[in-house]
């Protein structure tokens, strides 16, 4: 089956393309008159040629815009003085220099694509990112064009009390008519994208902060009315940032005011426009009874990935789109840092690899892969992706590694003082690490332009009479779409040696003199081969590769169990002891798996649940990393490594494996459960959060029992939560099987936060995700429920993409009704918000891993997405790479 090659089809934007502006815009002033049926917008742009030779058209991009008024320095333009042209308008031949004045007008209370400026909850704001602005008025809407903007917005002062855009307020006044008017100014020249403005009625949670330099700026967070109590996280959170820009990196905020903005109906996770973030309310909204831990950690994550954006995004930016990883894998990188200082370090970098692999592998190893700076796309949308996000952190933190905290802080300092105030490239980026320690990155570059995950082979050799290790480490790449040969890589690979008393060995290369000889060593692979001689090991080592994850890469290593189970006990790397777990898991749930598909039984490895045993009873780690080690691999990634997806028999061997554990160290689980049942209310207590996580882990577990016991000590968790954190635990538990307690468990939730959209949407989460056999006809009851609406992101999020993305069992049902339903929903969503419906597609990306039958279905399915008439750019892409 081929995907369309009509003239229709959409044409690729490339990078090889790239030219710069040929007209730039200096100053950009505008007046927004703000109504209930349409809104005028007035602007006006200095403009100027940026290029010798001829006079080239100035072509400014807009969309869904009503042109009433243009004028050339005072000179209205008549219909034949430009041209409008679909989504362009092209003035021939205007003078070198010129001021631009238009006016037009524009419906945000129909924008349900939430693009541009639009409406929700009956207040404006604005997304811009990526290509949004061109929906506000006609301009260069491209990120190397910056210019300083100066914003008017006139209301009703009675619906829209607050008016608020970049920069510092100038002005504000009331007029005679009820309305009033207010003016800002951001000194800081910025690309359209990161234009925002915001009318409404908000309520505001206030503080200060009190720069390294003694300025003191005004922190703000707007809300809906009633939400008041729900800001204080989120405000700690954003001064902590603050503080920690400073202290690590040197960096401190520019403006007089800090203002963040919380909307229930938004696309992405939040905005990093300059001075004036927009934030999906998820991200901002916490209370220990309505926000789980998970949900405080996100949000101390993305306020700091948004305020970070200050420098690394805003202050520099990305000269083109295909940059798109120079701003975000970079600022990703110093969220996760940030986090890992205000948390347990161990426990982050777990979590930011285990969402590594389970969301930016797959994506490398289907029809959609791309390297972190793709050569081209159909819609910039759908690059907001793990790839350019998860992936280009990995490879600014290679950076971080190779060069150590002070050389890559040096690094910075140098990218900073060559490129504030520009729209730079990837390269540039390198180039200033590089210049600034003098290291050679020239061959790490590949990481930018390659895509596919690299397998890194480690094979180890102890000569016993020369005391000496030898390892050997190779690399080699899969091809990817478009890019068939890989070349070598320059990878650091964190190692360490581990004696038989559990103890780290020094590392020492044949030849080195030193005598302070590491116990982790980074070895840097070049090549597509290399071997490395330690000197002085007195007995075989146990070695431990890829210490702390140092690369974003698939290991492959000839380790026995007894091996691994040595890691799992003793390896002083936490990464690595985790990943010891994991990989004694993974090997025996795979000899489960095939033990169902020929119908015979494969018992638990009664080692293994001896070890977790022992993890359970060591009461010296920190409990929230005990939960992490006794956490078994999720279905999607046992399934991601058979050559043919089976999701029923991953589904029957997982459960197995639970209950076997369940019922070896019942009275542990019951200890480990009881031990941490008194705690600390607060989410903000990272400590107790850890208790909260092993406990509920051991209640998972516990579940599969079936006890009536157990059930019951569930249910009164969910009666008495003091937490969401508890709360929720528990209803998933009760949700997911067939609990006595599960309808009426259910019913109390859905009732007891029937006024609160965030929590119900972790309500229809904990249901779409439910291995039940009716959960599909369970997910179509629930989109009729009063509480789900497909015009809001956060509801199609929680009901559909988590069905459909976290719910394997149940999606790739063998009658093809989850890719049905799915292709439904996509086609119904795609003309409210082509965003939204192509992100849902991504699972049925993957469609070549399953057996033929299923792959049928969902070609035919991603055919009928394709050839449906009037399908947008965004879902047009996704389908038709999908179907390769």
């Amino acid at each position: 089956m081929e995907a369309r090659t009509d003239t229709r089809a959409p044409q690729p934007t490339r990078l090889a393309d790239y030219r710069p502006p040929d007209w730039r815009i200096e100053t950009a002033e505008f007046d927004f008159d703000l109504g209930e049926e349409k809104t005028h917008v007035r602007a006006r742009l200095a403009i100027r040629r940026d290029h010798d030779g001829p006079v080239r058209p100035l072509v400014l991009n807009g969309q869904e815009l009503k042109t009433l008024s243009l004028a050339v320095d005072g000179r209205a333009l008549g219909d034949g003085d430009y041209l409008v042209t679909g989504d362009s308008l092209t003035i021939a031949a205007p003078p070198d220099e010129f001021t631009l004045e238009s006016l037009v007008e524009i419906h945000p209370e129909a924008n349900t694509a939430l693009e541009g400026l639009y409406k929700s909850g009956g207040n404006f704001c604005t997304q811009c990112e990526a290509e949004g602005f061109r929906r506000i008025t006609w301009f260069l809407d491209r990120p190397d064009v910056m210019a300083t903007y100066r914003t008017a917005i006139t209301a009703d002062k009675g619906r829209y009390p607050v008016l608020l855009s970049n920069g510092n307020l100038v002005e504000s006044e009331d007029l005679a008519d009820g309305r009033h008017r207010a003016v800002w100014a951001d000194p800081w020249p910025k690309p359209a994208y990161l234009f925002a403005l915001v009318a409404g009625d908000l309520t505001v949670h206030e503080d200060a902060y009190v720069t390294g330099s003694g300025r003191e700026v005004a922190c703000r967070i707007y809300v809906e009315r009633g939400n008041e109590d729900r800001c204080a996280w989120a405000m700690q959170a954003l001064k902590n940032a603050m503080r920690w820009d400073e202290e690590v990196f040197g960096l401190e905020y520019d403006l007089d005011i800090y203002m963040i903005v919380a909307v229930g109906d938004f696309n992405m996770g939040a905005m990093e426009n300059k001075g004036l973030n927009v934030f999906n309310d998820k991200f901002v909204l916490a209370r220990p009874d309505t926000a789980t831990d998970a949900d405080y950690e996100f949000i101390e994550s993305v306020i700091a990935h948004e305020y970070f954006h200050n420098w690394t995004g805003n202050r520099v930016t990305c000269r083109d789109w295909f940059q798109l990883s120079l701003k975000e894998g970079l600022t990703v990188f110093r969220d996760q840092q940030f986090s890992a200082d205000m948390r347990s370090a161990a426990v982050k970098r777990i979590g930011d690899v285990r969402m590594l692999r389970a969301r930016q592998f797959p994506e490398d190893a289907g029809p959609l892969a791309h390297p972190i700076r793709p050569d081209s796309y159909i819609e910039i949308n759908n690059f907001y992706t793990a790839t350019v996000y998860e992936k280009g952190a990995e490879v600014v933190r290679m950076i971080h590694t190779l060069l150590g905290p002070a050389g890559f802080r040096k690094g910075l300092d140098l990218y900073f003082q060559r490129h504030d105030g520009q729209a730079v490239t990837c390269e540039d980026f390198v180039a200033a690490m590089a210049a600034a320690t003098g290291v050679d990155l020239n061959r790490f570059g590949r990481w930018y332009g390659q895509a596919g995950t690299p397998k890194l082979t480690a094979a180890g050799r102890y000569d016993a009479a020369a005391g000496i290790y030898e390892l050997t480490l190779s690399q080699s790449c899969p091809p990817t779409p478009g890019q068939e040969k890989k070349e070598p890589v320059h990878m650091p690979v964190a190692v360490g040696l581990v004696d038989g008393a559990g103890h780290d060995m020094p590392l020492r290369l044949v030849g080195e003199g030193r005598a302070d000889a590491p116990s982790t060593r980074v070895l840097e692979l070049k090549e597509p081969v290399q071997t490395f001689r330690f000197a002085g090991i007195t007995e075989r080592p146990t070695p431990s590769i890829l210490r702390g994850f140092s690369a974003p890469v698939i290991v492959e290593q000839a380790l026995s169990e007894e091996d691994r189970l040595h890691l799992m006990a003793h390896d002083s790397d936490p990464f690595n002891r985790w990943q010891a777990a994991q990989d004694i898991a993974l090997d025996l749930l795979l000899r489960m798996v095939g033990a169902v598909q020929r119908g015979t039984e494969a018992p638990a490895d009664a080692a293994f649940v001896a070890a977790l045993g022992r993890t359970l009873a060591d009461q010296t780690m920190e409990p929230a990393f005990v939960a992490e080690l006794l956490a078994l691999p999720g279905e999607d990634v046992i399934a991601d490594r058979m050559e043919v997806m089976d999701v029923e028999a991953v589904h029957v061997a997982r459960k197995a494996l639970v209950r076997s554990v369940a019922e070896g160290l019942r009275e542990p689980l019951m200890e480990a459960y009881r031990r941490h049942l008194e705690n600390s209310a607060d989410p903000t207590d990272t400590t107790a959060g850890g208790r909260r996580a092993l406990k509920n882990r051991a209640l998972a577990y516990l579940m599969e029992t079936g006890e009536r016991e157990i059930v019951d000590l569930c249910l009164r968790q969910y009666e008495e939560a003091a937490t969401m954190t508890d709360s929720i635990a528990a209803l998933t538990q009760m949700a997911h099987r067939d609990s006595p307690h599960r309808r009426r468990a259910l019913a109390d939730f859905r009732q007891k936060w029937a006024g609160d959209k965030l929590v119900l949407d972790k309500w229809f989460a904990v249901q779409a995700s439910s291995p039940r056999a009716d959960t599909l006809a369970r997910v179509r009851a629930l989109m009729r429920d009063s509480a789900f609406t497909t015009h809001n992101p956060n509801k199609v999020r929680a009901l559909i993409g988590t069905f459909s993305a976290n719910n394997p069992l149940r999606f790739h049902a063998d009658d093809g009704s989850g890719y049905e339903f799915l292709a439904d929903r996509v086609l119904e969503l795609d003309p409210i918000n082509p965003h939204v419906a192509a992100r849902l597609l991504t699972p049925m990306g993957r469609w070549r891993r399953f057996d033929e039958a299923r792959q049928a279905l969902m070609k035919a399915q991603l055919q009928r997405i394709l050839d449906h008439e009037g399908l947008s750019r965004d879902s047009f892409e996704i389908a038709s790479k999908s179907l390769g």
